[in-house]
């Protein structure tokens, strides 16, 4: 596992070094064992920069949230949906114990799918 904690520029490389995986593994990024998270709302970056990640295939964890869940589609597109379309979601989960346990879930899940070691 590796927990990245940089600026928002890296996130950009991030996805350029899931896309060089995913083609060297023959698989496509949502078959990945990868999740970002934003636990903390530091800036409404964060929400901007977890769709762009949840549109390319990874998994977000929020740990916030986020006003759009008002609304019961857009909650729906968000954290159902969207996962047929895109193969990824957000996932809000305020507990950090709670979420980090999704996380290593869909992990360790992604991992055995690609028959590594759990």
């Amino acid at each position: 596992p590796c927990l990245h904690m940089g600026s928002c520029v890296d996130n950009s490389r991030i996805l350029v070094a899931l896309n060089a995986i995913a083609e060297a593994l023959g698989v496509d990024i949502p078959d990945l064992p990868v999740f970002g998270s934003a636990p903390e709302a530091m800036s409404s970056k964060a929400v901007s920069i977890g769709t762009w990640f949840v549109t390319q295939g990874v998994n977000v964890h929020l740990g916030v949230v986020p006003p759009v869940l008002g609304s019961e589609a857009v909650a729906k597109l968000l954290t159902e949906d969207l996962e047929r379309l895109v193969g990824a979601r957000f996932v809000v989960e305020p507990d950090p114990k709670k979420a980090a346990e999704l996380i290593l879930e869909h992990i360790d899940r992604k991992r055995r799918m690609l028959g590594l070691p759990a």
